[in-house]
Formats: structure tokens, C-alpha cells, sequence
């Protein structure tokens, strides 16, 4: 065991052909169970094991993973409450529940879960979900098509303060704002990228309304640089921006906001 509670499953040169899974669940038996399918569902890495919250976040700090499986009530933090917590370092961490109660399902919804398993699940359901995630994760999604283009705005200047001094920015050529490593990162058209002290709620209110989207807890888009969006989970949806290598999420509900703005 690297620290009580967790067990770090590999170390030193990462296998980028992996899928790297996390497993949380305070149920030694359990855990050994998920252990097994995701090895037989082939293409993923288990590389970090947990059995409880604290411990599971403990292990994410020297760890990356693509998913993490999980319990809901565990000891210390709950499976909703680390749920949060991964979100606010990497949102597009894959997080799927595995719980044996399902009047849980509305939390997930609130963190966007990409699937809510309950026990005791069926090994296909679970190799199931497990296939779609690989799908997800490795492009192979079906896009649907961005509901179209935003009318054009007239530029406005943002001034933003950072350790570094001040810069300004045409609201324009701000492709993407996102919580990133617990901190508030903005990318520009032209390849720059700012950390900066204000939330996504603070620079949400400074951008013109029409032209971008709090399109999730985590992320704001400019509408003008979507590019495509595609399925990623049972509510949310991945957006590729043009002009940018990163892309970002959005809810069901904020999809659904979208295409009403261009109705």
C-alpha cells in the first residue's frame, strides 16, 4: 500500500494506449469485482485503488486517470462529494457511480456523471458502459452538428489582472474560459493562455451575453468558435472550438439553450 487506504497500481512511464481507471469502493470484494470486468473489457489500465474518499483523492494527486469507477457512500467523502472536487481539477475526468442506492441519481445528474450503475449491476452493464466510454474517449463519437453561427459583436476590451502584470483582450478572441487545476484559465484566438484570480461566475458577467455560453459548472464557450458538438455522457456533450486544440462540455440543458438561441 502507498498510504493507507490506496493502493497505487502503476508507476514511472505512462501507457498512453491505456484507458488509466481509478476504483473506489470501501467493499474489498467489490472492488475486486469492478478490478476484474475492467480488465476483461480490455483497452483500460487500473491505476489507482481506493477505499474511501479521502484516500481516493489522496492517490489522484500523483495520479492521472481518465475514469473514475466509484461508490457513493463511502467512509470520509462521499463518491458525490470527491465527484466535485475532481471536476474543479480536471472536469473531463469520465466519472461513473456504482452504487447499491439509487435515490442517489439525482446528485449525479448535478455532477454530470457519465453513467450511474446500480448494484448489484450486471457484468454486461457494466462492459457496456465501459465500451462507450472508450468510444467517447477515443473520438469515435457521432458529432452532432453546432445549431450555427452567433452574429458577430463589436469587440470589447477586457483587462486582465494576473501575477505577471495586466493584458487586454478583445472579448472576440477569447475562444475558451475553464477551471483547470483549481484555478480560472482563459485561451485566446491567438494561442495565449491566462490564469487568472477571477471565477467563472466574475468573468461570465463581463463578457457579452450573446456571444458566449456558461455552457457548464466548469466551462464558458464563445459561440462564434464552436465547431461541433458530440455526445460524451448521459448529460453531457463534448464541444470542439475551432482555432484551439482544447475543447470543452455541456449539459443537456445548456445544449438545449443553445438551440434555442437559434430557433
Amino acid at each position: 500500500m502507498d498510504a493507507p487506504g490506496f493502493r497505487q497500481i502503476t508507476k514511472g512511464t505512462e501507457r498512453m494506449d491505456k484507458i488509466r481507471i481509478a476504483l473506489a469502493d470501501d467493499d474489498d470484494a467489490m472492488r475486486g469485482i469492478m478490478r476484474r470486468v475492467v480488465e476483461k473489457a480490455g483497452g483500460y489500465e487500473v491505476v489507482l485503488e481506493a477505499s474511501d474518499g479521502d484516500a481516493l483523492l489522496r492517490g489522484l494527486e500523483d495520479v492521472r486517470v481518465d475514469v473514475v469507477l466509484m461508490d457513493i457512500e463511502m467512509p470520509g467523502k462521499t463518491g458525490i462529494e470527491c465527484a466535485r472536487v475532481i471536476q474543479d481539477t480536471n472536469p473531463k475526468t469520465v466519472i461513473v457511480f456504482a452504487t447499491a442506492h439509487e435515490q442517489y441519481m439525482g446528485d449525479a445528474f448535478q455532477v454530470y456523471a457519465f453513467d450511474y450503475l446500480v448494484k448489484p449491476f450486471k457484468v454486461e452493464r457494466m462492459m457496456r458502459t465501459l465500451g462507450l466510454i472508450r468510444e467517447r474517449l477515443s473520438g469515435n463519437a457521432v458529432p452532432v452538428e453546432a445549431p450555427g453561427t452567433a452574429v458577430a459583436q463589436q469587440p470589447k476590451r477586457l483587462m486582465l489582472k494576473h501575477r505577471d502584470g495586466v493584458n487586454f483582450v478583445d472579448t472576440g478572441d477569447i475562444l475558451l474560459v475553464q477551471r483547470e487545476e483549481r484555478a480560472t484559465v482563459m485561451y485566446t484566438a491567438d494561442g495565449k493562455r491566462y490564469v487568472i484570480p477571477e471565477t467563472l461566475s466574475e468573468i461570465m458577467e463581463k463578457l457579452p451575453q450573446e456571444a458566449f455560453l456558461r455552457s457548464h459548472k466548469s466551462y464558458i464557450v464563445n459561440i462564434d468558435a464552436i465547431d461541433s458538438i458530440s455526445p460524451y455522457g448521459r448529460w453531457t456533450y463534448v464541444v470542439k472550438l475551432r482555432g484551439t486544440e482544447h475543447d470543452a462540455l455541456i449539459t443537456h440543458e445548456k445544449f438545449e439553450e443553445l438551440e434555442k438561441r437559434f430557433s
